[in-house]
């Protein structure tokens, strides 16, 4: 039998005398897509950074393919974080390479996978700009291929869509659909029921 790609046992949060998240379990089976739909405030990003690693629970346990998550998070996982965050100094380009090595990609496959996920966005004229003098939505573009270029078996995606005009909503829905279609795990956050279903 195969492992999920994700299981949550139990998993609490506290701050303070706040509880973010109460004795929560989920189960996310290998090649599924799954929703955390809630209102804000609700405790979705605090899971999401719980199975991420970036917060650990105050109770319970996160399982990642079966095992403990330590290497499998860098190697198996792409994660959009609700709080976008590039090297804004660093040419488009250079910080995708960058992003790629550090999830175990080769320089010279990491900068090709860049080069073909920023022809695919339309972003090919960028790439020896600066992130910083890019707009909003195509830093969030790039933050994108950023999650996606090493191929992750599950991919995490918090409030994804935020900040994103209709055409580029339409464009990362159709990506995910797709990467969906190869076999990828999809876990994703959002406060809209129309993004949801």
């Amino acid at each position: 039998m195969t492992a999920p790609a994700l299981r949550l046992t139990g998993v609490t949060k506290r701050f303070g005398k706040h509880t973010a998240v109460d004795s929560f379990d989920l189960e996310v089976p290998q090649g599924s897509i799954y929703g955390l739909l809630g209102p804000n405030g609700s405790g979705k990003t605090t899971t999401i950074r719980m199975i991420m690693g970036i917060l650990m629970p105050d109770e319970g346990r996160v399982e990642l393919f079966g095992s403990d998550p330590g290497e499998t998070r860098r190697r198996r996982v792409g994660y959009l974080p609700e709080e976008r965050g590039l090297y804004r100094k660093m040419k488009v380009l250079d910080v995708l390479v960058f992003m790629g090595e550090i999830r175990g990609l080769a320089p010279s496959d990491a900068r090709g996978r860049s080069l073909g996920w920023l022809e695919r966005l339309g972003l090919s004229d960028w790439a020896g700009t600066a992130v910083e003098d890019l707009s909003k939505g195509m830093q969030q573009k790039i933050q994108f291929v950023a999650t996606v270029l090493h191929d992750p078996s599950l991919l995490i995606l918090d409030e994804p869509f935020s900040g994103l005009d209709p055409i580029n909503q339409d464009l990362l829905e159709e990506i995910v659909r797709e990467l969906h279609a190869k076999g990828t795990t999809i876990l994703f956050s959002t406060h809209l029921m129309a993004q949801a279903e």
